[in-house]
C-alpha cells in the first residue's frame, strides 16, 4: 500500500519543478525522493514521471496520481487540524512581511499568534514585496502581507488596511507655506523606493499616470534608509505619515503639501488559496484583528505589564 511520504514526494517534485527541490522541501536527499517515487510506479505497475525527459514531467497516469495526492494530502491536513486542539498543534508558520509591518505591528501577531498557537514555530520573513512574492509562488512562506501591487490569479487576496503616505522633507527645505504642484517637486531630488517594493510598484504607477518624471531621484529598498536620507536633507521622500509623526513633532520631518495628494497605500495577506487550511484562515484573522499601520514599535500593554 501506497504512504503519505509517497504521496508527498509526488506533490513536491510537481509544485516544485523537480526532485532536489521536492527533497529540501520535505528535509530529505534526492535519492530518498527518487525511492520514493518508484516504490509508487512499482506498486501501481505505471510510469508516472517521464524519463526521457530531463525536466521533471508528469506522464498522463502520473497526472492521475497527482489529483488523487492532492486530494488525500487535503483530507489528511483537514482530519489532523479538525481534531487538534489549537494548544498542541505543532507546525511552522512562515509568513513574509515587508520592512513597516516588520517597523508597526509585526509584535502585535506574533503575541497573538503565540497565544492561540504556543507550540508554533514562528518564522517571520522581512523581505521586499517582489521577492515575496516568488516566494509565495515557490511554496517558501506560507503568507505574505504586502502593498496590493500585484495581479495574481494564482493567489487569494484577504484585505487588510490603507496607509495614508505623504511627502516629507527635512523643515526649510522646501517651502511649506502653501501647497505645491507636482511639477515643482519633481526639480527637486526626489526618494524613492526601489522596483522591487510594493509601494515602489503602485507609486511609479500613479508618477506615469500623472506624467510625473522627476529630474533627479535616488533610489532604495530600505525604508529605513529612505527616512534617513530625508532626515537628512538630501531629498524629498513619500513616507508613512502616522507611523513618523513622532519625528514630525520632533521637528526632523515636515510634511509638503501637494497636488494632487498621495493615493493611500492597500495592504493586503496573500495566500495559495489550494493550500488553505483551518490554521491558515485562523492566522489570517489574527492577521486582520492586529493589523495597524499607526505607530512603530507597537508593544502590547499586557506584555510590558508582566
Amino acid at each position: 500500500m501506497f504512504s503519505f511520504k509517497q504521496l508527498e514526494a509526488l506533490y513536491w517534485i510537481d509544485t516544485l519543478g523537480g526532485f532536489a527541490a521536492a527533497a529540501r522541501k520535505l528535509n530529505t536527499t534526492q535519492s530518498a525522493i527518487s525511492k520514493r517515487v518508484k516504490e509508487l510506479e512499482a506498486i501501481f505497475e505505471t510510469e508516472l514521471f517521464d524519463r526521457d525527459n530531463r525536466q521533471a514531467r508528469l506522464t498522463e497516469k502520473g497526472e492521475e496520481m497527482l489529483m488523487v495526492a492532492k486530494r488525500l494530502l487535503e483530507q489528511r491536513d483537514a482530519a489532523v487540524e479538525q481534531f487538534s486542539k489549537a494548544e498542541i498543534v505543532e507546525r511552522r508558520l512562515r509568513i513574509g512581511i515587508t520592512e513597516l509591518t516588520a517597523m508597526t505591528w509585526l509584535p502585535r501577531l506574533v503575541r497573538l499568534v503565540r497565544q492561540h498557537y504556543p507550540k508554533v514555530v514562528i518564522e517571520p520573513d522581512v523581505d521586499l514585496s517582489v521577492n515575496l512574492r516568488d516566494k509565495l509562488l515557490a511554496d517558501e512562506v506560507d503568507i505574505i502581507i504586502v502593498p496590493d501591487a500585484f495581479s495574481e490569479s494564482r493567489f487569494s487576496v484577504l484585505p487588510l488596511a490603507s496607509v495614508k503616505s505623504v511627502w516629507m522633507a527635512k523643515p526649510g527645505l522646501l517651502p511649506v507655506s502653501r501647497t505645491l504642484r507636482m511639477h515643482e517637486l519633481a526639480a527637486h531630488t526626489i526618494l524613492t523606493q526601489g522596483g522591487k517594493s510594493g509601494t515602489g510598484i503602485i507609486y511609479e504607477r500613479w508618477f506615469k499616470s500623472q506624467a510625473i518624471s522627476p529630474s533627479n531621484s535616488i533610489s532604495s529598498n530600505s525604508l529605513v534608509a529612505l527616512i534617513g536620507l530625508t532626515v537628512s536633507g538630501l531629498g524629498v521622500s513619500y513616507l508613512p505619515y502616522l507611523c513618523l509623526r513622532a519625528l514630525i513633532e520632533r521637528g526632523a520631518l515636515e510634511v509638503v503639501e501637494t497636488t494632487p495628494s498621495l493615493p493611500q497605500i492597500s495592504y493586503v495577506a496573500l495566500y495559495r488559496g489550494e493550500r488553505q487550511s483551518g490554521f491558515i484562515s485562523s492566522i489570517l484573522m489574527l492577521a486582520r484583528e492586529c493589523c495597524d499601520f499607526s505607530d512603530l514599535f507597537q508593544i502590547d500593554e499586557t506584555i510590558t505589564n508582566k
